[in-house]
């Protein structure tokens, strides 16, 4: 039986719906309510202030992509190509977290404490990487130009506005993954066909 909300988790939920949409600027507590068909001084029975709000929404972002993400990717196992693809899937390909995500991101470039967050978060997304590119790469350097480009490819792609001259997203973002973790396609990306790791 699935667990039943309570109503703070329902503010976070709702307030992360609005951070995604429109940042920080836009999760507004009178907007909130109304979303929720509550009234505004219910709100003061879960939480202390609109900053208290804020740091359980971000609370929430971290657990759920960082905790819950490397605990499903170690549950579900898999090599490390495997594994990889699915904490990026999880994480940059959800269509709920990946757009929180990119709030936070541009959240951090002007708040401290939100930008400390988001360090703690990618540092540990980064070991992830760094842990399983270095199951079949031996060298450090490697291991970390490897990773570096991976985490970039994972978050920069969706700011890219550019064509691929015949080729869809997908496809290029596979034969990237191919070249990133050593496991050369086997199939031409041009021309409609993919590599045989088959991220998309």
């Amino acid at each position: 039986m699935a667990a039943v909300r309570t109503l703070r988790e329902d503010w976070v939920e709702e307030g992360l719906r609005a951070l995604a949409a429109g940042g920080p600027d836009a999760v507004r507590v009178e907007v909130l309510a109304k979303r929720l068909g509550v009234t505004k001084g219910g709100f003061y029975g879960s939480f202390s202030g609109r900053e208290s709000l804020l740091t359980a929404m971000l609370d929430t972002w971290e657990r759920e992509s960082t905790d819950e993400v490397i605990a499903r990717v170690e549950r579900e196992g898999g090599d490390p190509r495997a594994r990889i693809h699915r904490a990026g899937a999880l994480t940059f390909s959800d269509d709920r977290l990946r757009p929180i995500d990119l709030a936070v991101r541009d959240w951090a470039r002007r708040d401290d404490a939100v930008a400390e967050r988001l360090r703690r978060v990618d540092n540990r997304r980064m070991a992830l990487l760094r842990d399983m590119i270095g199951i079949f790469c031996a060298d450090p350097d490697e291991v970390e130009a490897r990773s570096l480009i991976a985490f970039c490819v994972a978050v920069g792609e969706h700011f890219l506005a550019a064509d691929h001259d015949g080729r869809t997203r997908a496809q290029v973002l596979a034969r990237a993954l191919d070249l990133l973790l050593d496991h050369p396609a086997t199939r031409p990306v041009a021309g409609g066909e993919i590599g045989p790791s088959g991220v998309g």
